[in-house]
């Protein structure tokens, strides 16, 4: 278990990971091989790649997510990075997406209109 003090860091390391992969994701890309390296650089943090992330299933992914330490909003963020991938319809990822958003609206004993609405979009999708 990380006391305080490491767990903070960690959450700062997780969220500037995050914030950088947002970045990477939501501008316009054509997805050639230097953008997609920018993002296997930032999800090496998490022991991923895009390639990794294309195989991993769905169960294992919300496992590792976890064992990074990853809290129920960085989860979200995630998911979130998971459909901006899939948007230019590059990836899909909305499976894993989907799976993510269900166990954090299940698992989190908290309801969230955001996280239900994300849900349903990806379903009607």
């Amino acid at each position: 278990m990380l006391n305080k003090g490491l767990r903070d860091e960690e959450s700062i390391r997780i969220e500037n990971t995050l914030r950088t992969l947002h970045a990477l994701i939501f501008v316009p890309k054509f997805w050639n091989a230097e953008d997609t390296s920018l993002i296997d650089e930032q999800l090496k943090s998490f022991g991923l790649s895009l390639q990794r992330t294309v195989e991993i299933p769905e169960e294992e992914l919300i496992l590792l997510l976890q064992r990074c330490h990853l809290d129920w909003n960085q989860q979200e963020q995630f998911a979130d990075i998971l459909m901006g991938l899939s948007a230019e319809k590059q990836f899909d990822f909305l499976g894993k997406a989907l799976a993510i958003y269900q166990y954090i609206q299940q698992e989190s004993k908290v309801f969230s209109f955001g996280i239900n609405s994300k849900i349903s979009s990806i379903k009607n999708k």
